[in-house]
Order: structure tokens, then C-alpha cells, then sequence
């Protein structure tokens, strides 16, 4: 039996993960394992991403650079914001999108427990009947 090593992921090792992107979020997946997920994730300055959620999984984000407020809710009107240095938790399963502020990008570190399909994009709150 091999011992146990550490993993080192290169920045431009990092490649697209699977599935569709979500409208102006450039994604990079750093490690999946069996129901774990690492990510790194970029969005431009003064964007609104799309309507999106990550199945059965869990998202645990940090926000590196920037400011991005999160809208989600039955109406997509209720929002949580967020600044570097801040830590975001957005259960399974919830629809969402990300917008950035004008003027400065967002950079945010992701990792992800569960298991099922990374992203799903929807056309927004109610769209998607179950919720996943």
C-alpha cells in the first residue's frame, strides 16, 4: 500500500467542471472526490450572473476580493452582501445568483459537499419545481 501525500493543484491546472457554466462566472475546479468539491471562481466587475443552484450540495465560500451580494428567496428579492475576507454558506439546493459591484471584480475559494450535478441553471426563483 502506497502512503498517504499531499496534492498540490497548479492555478493553470485548473480546468472547467463539468456542466453547464453559469452566465458570466468563470469556474475552475481545483479537486473533486467522491462527495467533495474545490473551486476557485472569478466574476467581472458589475455583473449579474444567472439564476443557478448546485443540486444536493452544499456551498462554502470565501470571498477572497470584491464585494458580491447574493439574491435568492421564492422571489429572488431577498439578498445577503458579502466583502473580502467574509464567509458565505448557501445550503442545497438553493437558487441563487451572484452580482457583483461596479467597478472592482469578485474572486471567492469554493468548496462544496454533497453529491449530484454541480450546477444547474434555471430561469430563475420557482423555475426549477423541485427545488433542485
Amino acid at each position: 500500500m502506497e502512503p498517504a501525500r499531499p496534492i498540490v493543484v497548479r492555478p493553470d491546472e485548473g480546468a472547467s467542471p463539468p456542466g453547464p457554466p453559469t452566465p458570466g462566472m468563470d469556474r475552475r475546479q481545483l479537486f473533486d472526490h467522491e462527495d467533495r468539491w474545490v473551486g476557485w471562481v472569478q466574476t467581472d466587475a458589475g455583473l449579474a450572473g444567472g439564476w443557478h443552484h448546485h443540486g444536493a450540495r452544499d456551498s462554502y465560500i470565501y470571498v477572497l476580493r470584491g464585494k458580491v451580494t447574493i439574491e435568492y428567496g421564492p422571489t429572488g428579492r431577498e439578498q445577503v452582501t458579502a466583502v473580502a475576507g467574509d464567509f458565505i454558506f448557501n445550503p442545497a439546493g438553493m437558487v441563487h445568483r451572484e452580482i457583483t459591484a461596479p467597478g472592482e471584480p469578485a474572486e471567492f475559494f469554493v468548496v462544496r459537499v454533497g453529491t449530484g450535478p454541480q450546477n444547474v441553471n434555471v430561469d430563475g426563483p420557482g423555475a426549477d419545481s423541485d427545488g433542485r
